[in-house]
């Protein structure tokens, strides 16, 4: 599963402690639902992990109140301090995938000179046929960066969320 990937990296200013909190705590405040990307059909709803913590799970709670589960946490280590790292690793699936197929999302938030810099790598979307409705039948560079793109997106709205407090 290392085949296709995206990687992509922000500096935010703010401590490694503030931004993994707001990843993990207040993903629904800074997660931007887009259209080509969607995790279920209809309405999206809102990210949240349930429970916070090694054991969790990412979760999309849909306006009817259904419940779909994104991936499931593989590496939960927040950062004890101010000037420490932390890391995030969880699989990946969209409603659309089969049973087998799935992708990995590993976060770094490493402390940089003026805050935090995370660093986003998505692997595995060589699993992922280009035929499959998730990849838009785009081939691999088309697909990667425009999945790339979508990352950096959500980054910003991190950012924005970890400045405000």
């Amino acid at each position: 599963m290392t085949g296709s990937k995206i990687l992509v990296a922000l500096r935010i200013a703010a401590p490694t402690p503030r931004v993994f909190r707001a990843f993990t705590d207040e993903i629904g405040l800074w997660w931007q639902a887009d259209g080509l990307f969607a995790f279920t059909p209809g309405p999206p709803g809102r990210l949240t992990f349930d429970p916070k913590g090694p054991e969790g799970r990412l979760i999309e709670e849909k306006p009817d109140g259904g419940r779909f589960e994104i991936g499931r946490i593989l590496t939960w280590e927040a950062p004890p301090a101010p000037g420490t790292a932390g890391r995030l690793a969880l699989t990946w699936r969209q409603a659309s995938f089969a049973a087998d197929q799935e992708t990995r999302v590993f976060v770094a938030f490493d402390p940089v000179e003026d805050g935090t810099r995370v660093t986003v790598e998505h692997l595995g979307w060589d699993a992922i046929p280009i035929s499959h409705a998730a990849r838009h039948h785009f081939p691999d560079g088309i697909f990667l960066h425009r999945h790339g793109s979508f990352w950096r997106r959500q980054l910003a709205g991190l950012a924005a969320v970890s400045a405000r407090r």
